[in-house]
This record gives structure tokens, C-alpha cells and sequence, in this order.
């Protein structure tokens, strides 16, 4: 069971979401401003999976301690799976939200609504200094809206049309429902009931 885990990314919202999921555990979580003089390896891989792997076990041998790690992003079906791992930087590698937002809706101009299903995708790993490597995922599926809508969230919340149970997009709804059905907070929850179940183990053995 980790004692701290350094969270690799520069992404507040992420790690705003990620501390409130494991706020209840016995784990001090690092971030990145922690470790000024660390540069981030280039995302080279060829999935979310791979390159979530790839952030994680470069922390790891950087710093010698417990790292989680996310890669996530948009998958967009008339598109072929656009923006996909390049979701971060869809319109350039300095692109911001808003940027990536409008070349989207670009992209997606004309499209009927029974075309516009989509579903965003992440992957955490968390890796151990022992080079033992955890993977949790977690997907939500919904549609592209039409236009921009909601101040909550970042990325591409607001033209995430949630399902049917739902009203708006992912930037019209709390942090708190959002942690419930987002493809992060369904997997931080996987990764929050993997370190709990370490933590009573540990407990149990004291």
C-alpha cells in the first residue's frame, strides 16, 4: 500500500478530481509542482492504455516513488475515433479547450444527432517503484452537442451530451455527479476500491 503517490499530470481539473475521489484514504498525493525540474516524457504511444503506461513508469524511475498516471480523451464515432489520443491537442500542440472545442464542432457541422454518438475514454495506471503496474479504465457514453454548454468541468465537457438519464452536457452537472458517471470517476472509484481494500489488508496485519 502506498504511503504517497506522485499524480503525473499538469491537468488541474484531473487532479482536483482525483484528489477528491481519495480524499478518504490514508494517501498523501503528490503532484507535479512537487517536482519542479521533472519534464514529462513525449506521449508516443499508440492508445490511451500505452501512453498512460508510458507517463507513469517515467515518473516512477524520476522519482523512485508510486506514481498514477491518466490518459484520456474523446472518441468520436463519424469521425473514426477523432480526436482519440490526440484529444488534448486536436487543433495543435499549444491548442487550448476552446480551440479543440471549435475545430470539433467544426468537424462535426452538418452531422445529423443519430450520428453523433461518442464516448470518452480513460485509462489510470498506477505503477510501483517495484516496476509492479495496476490498470483501471473507465468509459461514458453520450453525444456531441451542437454548440457549446455549461461553465462546470474542462476539455470537451461542454459538448458532451450525457445519456438519457441525464439533462445538459458534463458542464452542466456538479463535480460530485459527475465523479459518479464520468469515464475518470469510474475509474478513479475501480482505483479508490483496489487502494481501500490494500489499506484494510495492511490494517489487518498491524
Amino acid at each position: 500500500m502506498p504511503q504517497d503517490i506522485v499524480v503525473a499530470t499538469g491537468n488541474q481539473g484531473k487532479l482536483r478530481e482525483i484528489r477528491q475521489v481519495l480524499a478518504d484514504l490514508p494517501v498523501d498525493l503528490l503532484s507535479l509542482q512537487n517536482f519542479p525540474n521533472l519534464k514529462m516524457p513525449v506521449e508516443d504511444g499508440d492508445s490511451f492504455a500505452a501512453n498512460a503506461r508510458l507517463k507513469a513508469e517515467y515518473v516512477v524511475r524520476k522519482t523512485g516513488k508510486w506514481v498514477l498516471a491518466d490518459d484520456s480523451g474523446l472518441v468520436v464515432f463519424h469521425l473514426g475515433g477523432e480526436p482519440g489520443i490526440y484529444s488534448a491537442r486536436y487543433a495543435g500542440p499549444d491548442a487550448g479547450d476552446q480551440e479543440n472545442n471549435q475545430l470539433l464542432l467544426a468537424r462535426m457541422r452538418g452531422v445529423p444527432a443519430a450520428q453523433r454518438a461518442a464516448e470518452f475514454v480513460c485509462v489510470l495506471v498506477l505503477a510501483a517503484p517495484t516496476k509492479e503496474i495496476f490498470t483501471f479504465e473507465g468509459r461514458c457514453q453520450g453525444r456531441i452537442a451542437y454548440g457549446l454548454r455549461g461553465d462546470e468541468g474542462f476539455g470537451y465537457d461542454p459538448l458532451f451530451l450525457l445519456p438519457p438519464d441525464f439533462t445538459g452536457t458534463m458542464a452542466e452537472i456538479s463535480l460530485q455527479e459527475k465523479q459518479q458517471i464520468s469515464h475518470r470517476g469510474r475509474a478513479l472509484l475501480q482505483l479508490h476500491d483496489w487502494l481501500h481494500k490494500c489499506t484494510s489488508s495492511r490494517n489487518s496485519l498491524d
